[in-house]
């Protein structure tokens, strides 16, 4: 009796995805939760893993294909036997069937991170050996491999192949590719924001000598006391943001339609930087958090984001955002607000400058910080105020323990 592959049900912010991959063919011998296809959505990668031992009969939606929640993608049929792919079937899924079928049975299992760095350094996968669940070769894995490669010994010069650069100099060829569902929601959203809102960006700057000096004074205690967390500067922003958010409700709340609604929670929506592009990962209550359970909700989002894990619940939401250019080097942006949410700080890289501080001039790091918000429902009054409360609450980081 065949087994149906289905799509995974989407949430309502999500409408439909994309057929990512497929690693197996028809013919295909499966085992029970062994990963068989990969379905990108705006926000995530979701891996469909096989209901039961098999073969896979049919592909019904191949790569490109669009697909809704609970859609068929196929079919498993009983056995245990890799069987012969109809030709129908290979004719609808050219792909697969540009394989040499003597290799088909030495294809490795590589997920969507593992396979694009695998590409992009021109690594064979089935030389890898895997380590993760049924032999999967992981992201770590093929890492590994790219930096054996670069410390390998050099032997004769490789004739020029597939993985030599797109453009070198003088030469004037184009590639064209598809945009990513998430490069292409990431579009879609920026155009939106900048189309649909009064956006406005105020600027300040905060002297980090108190924080830095904390951080400097009990980072290895605090990793010490809390398991491995590191301490760093996001949890200190975050703390600030989430205290500040307190005091101008307008700056967590959103606008639907003709009403205002006021979040009476901050849940805090973290850049991270991911193959896939930047992704807002949420901490949900932040204002209920300590500063060890940010930064350990930072590099679990941070790892996840890296392995291509992270859910779409993780994504979903978020009254206020957070992100740093800094880590980029940016000095200076002006952030994006993401909508629905009313307002973003941006973070920046942190500079020794020439500061005037009680008649003298001393060299302080500094930050600029930036505030998008949403005119609409933030006058500037109220953000000005919120980014000073911000600046005024890292520089003395007492207040953020004392309430004041």
């Amino acid at each position: 009796m065949a087994i149906e592959i289905k799509a995974p049900t989407f949430p309502e912010s999500v409408a439909d995805g994309t057929v990512a991959t497929w690693h197996k063919k028809p013919g295909d011998a499966v085992k029970r939760d062994e990963l068989i296809v990969d379905i990108e959505t705006d926000k995530v990668v979701i891996e469909v893993l096989a209901e039961a031992d098999g073969v896979l009969a049919q592909i019904i939606k191949n790569e490109g294909d669009t697909v809704l929640s609970n859609e068929l993608l196929g079919t498993l049929g009983e056995g245990g036997a890799a069987a012969p792919a109809p030709a129908a079937q290979a004719a609808a899924a050219p792909a697969q069937a540009a394989a040499p079928a003597a290799a088909a049975g030495d294809d490795q299992i590589l997920s969507p991170a593992a396979r694009k760095i695998a590409e992009e350094n021109g690594i064979d996968p089935n030389s890898i050996a895997g380590t993760g669940k049924g032999g999967r070769v992981t992201k770590e894995d093929v890492v590994a491999a790219v930096e054996a490669k670069k410390s390998a010994p050099a032997t004769k010069p490789a004739a020029p192949a597939a993985a030599a650069p797109v453009f070198a100099t003088g030469d004037r060829t184009e590639k064209r590719v598809p945009m990513t569902r998430l490069r292409a929601k990431i579009a879609e959203r920026l155009v939106e924001a900048q189309s649909s809102m009064a956006m406005l960006t105020t600027f300040n700057e905060v002297d980090m000598t108190e924080v830095m000096a904390l951080r400097s004074k009990y980072k290895d205690l605090f990793e010490k006391s809390h398991n491995g967390v590191r301490l760093g500067f996001m949890s200190f922003f975050v703390k600030a943001a989430t205290e500040a958010l307190k005091r101008f409700p307008a700056v967590n709340a959103s606008i639907d339609g003709n009403d205002i609604v006021y979040h009476g929670y901050a849940d805090i929506g973290v850049a991270v930087s991911s193959d896939r592009g930047l992704v807002v990962p949420v901490l949900r209550n932040a204002e209920l958090m300590s500063l060890a359970e940010i930064e350990s909700g930072i590099a679990t989002f941070g790892k996840k984001a890296k392995d291509g894990k992270l859910s779409i619940e993780e994504m979903t939401g978020g009254t206020f955002t957070i992100t740093n250019g800094g880590t980029f080097g940016s000095m200076m942006s002006t952030p994006i607000v993401n909508p629905p949410q009313a307002a973003i700080l941006g973070m920046h890289n942190i500079i020794q400058r020439p500061m005037a501080v009680n008649g003298q001039v001393v060299i302080r790091p500094m930050m600029y910080l930036a505030l998008s918000y949403d005119h609409r429902l933030i006058d500037g009054k109220e953000a000005v105020t919120f980014l000073v409360t911000i600046k005024n609450l890292l520089e003395d980081p007492a207040r953020l323990l004392l309430d004041i």
